[in-house]
């Protein structure tokens, strides 16, 4: 068993008790100000932290905060959620990144109201059979909305957790560890608060890198700052990067100023989202034959011309890179099946993930400049 489990299970037992208060304190002065957290004393809603927390997911603090607003402004509430289409959800989440919560968000919302009359449960088994709703978001909505005793455990509280207990076991193999310890911890009151105050305490103070230790109301019970190895914690199994895939980008613009759009299968990576047409992608891409793939326009043979250099974007699996081909089309073309042609000037209210804003506005710095027809 590991060093973790054994030496320093009596120093992890005999520091846990009381320590809740003592963060409940630090939290109570210098917790964050953020727009889904309610007042100090005041009732949270629960659509706004379910809300807030899947939008948290995968993504800094600071461009939700962008978002919340926004999308509050459109979907005020889990019954206009749930009236509203799949395209406009997708619309306000284009992004945020991780397209899959956003549909979920969506099919969510539809199940409160079906299942539970438009009221969120109040209970992480009852919120973990809803779409959309992992063991962590349960968990953080249960405890900050309903003030469930619940141990919520995100990326900040697994470095908090990690450091404290200098736990040796490398992420992801030592997450259910973390959750154990971090459930010892978890007072009976103030669940929410206690959540919220290991949730900042890991954002501002016990960061990645140069912790603020000094600052930190646990300093002198966490083990990795007694050993002075706060950075080597958490430790981490090193991550295998997928091969990289290619494909191509089709560009069609047409004289009235519209470009050629369509929607991704609702299923997979990027799933529903708008684009512009592409070929798959893959790791033997064939470069040569890229435009046998290029959509067909009811218009004589376009000539379709590749842009010099390339998109490249990063998933959480693989990186990829994009060829991007471009070319203009007569006023009055129509789209062929399954595509339509959208004005450019209304881009940013469409569904279009980061990397297809990036393929236009590559060709729309690019399109213009001569290159070689292919």
């Amino acid at each position: 068993m590991a060093r973790s489990n054994l030496a320093v299970a009596a120093r992890r037992t005999s520091i846990a008790a009381p320590d809740s208060e003592r963060l409940l304190t630090w939290y109570d002065r210098y917790r964050r100000e953020l727009p889904w957290r309610a007042p100090p004393g005041a009732t949270p809603d629960p659509y706004r932290v379910w809300l807030s927390e899947i939008m948290l997911q995968q993504t800094r603090t600071e461009t939700v905060v962008r978002y919340y607003a926004r999308f509050l402004v459109r979907f005020p509430n889990v019954r206009r959620l749930a009236r509203a289409k799949l395209s406009d959800v997708l619309k306000a989440w284009a992004g945020l990144g991780y397209y899959a919560r956003g549909r979920n968000l969506h099919a969510c919302a539809r199940a409160i109201v079906e299942r539970h009359g438009g009221r969120f449960p109040d209970n992480e088994e009852a919120l973990r059979a809803l779409p959309g709703i992992g063991a962590y978001t349960a968990a953080a909505v249960a405890a900050i909305a309903f003030g469930r005793k619940a141990a919520p455990v995100d990326g900040n509280i697994e470095r908090v957790i990690a450091r404290r207990y200098a736990v040796e076991t490398p992420l992801p193999a030592a997450k259910p560890e973390l959750k154990r310890l971090t459930e010892i911890l978890a007072p009976d009151h103030r669940a929410g608060d206690f959540a919220q105050a290991m949730m900042d305490l890991g954002a501002t103070i016990c960061t990645p890198k140069r912790p603020s230790c000094s600052l930190c109301p646990w300093n002198d019970r966490c083990e990795a700052y007694r050993r002075g190895a706060q950075e080597t914690f958490p430790l981490r199994t090193p991550k295998v990067e997928g091969a990289l895939r290619r494909g191509a980008a089709f560009v069609a613009l047409r004289a009235d100023g519209t470009i050629l759009l369509r929607a991704r299968p609702p299923r997979g990576l990027l799933g529903a989202m708008t684009e512009v047409p592409t070929t798959e992608w893959s790791a033997d891409f064939n470069r040569r034959g890229g435009l046998t793939s290029a959509p067909k326009l009811p218009t004589k043979p376009l000539k379709w011309r590749r842009l010099p250099g390339r998109v490249r974007h990063v998933f959480t699996h693989f990186p990829l890179e994009l060829d991007v081909y471009a070319a203009r089309v007569p006023k009055g073309t129509r789209a062929p099946k399954g595509a339509r042609f959208a004005k450019l000037s209304t881009l940013a209210g469409e569904a279009l993930p980061s990397l297809m804003r990036k393929v236009v506005a590559h060709a729309m710095r690019l399109e213009t400049k001569p290159n070689k027809a292919v």
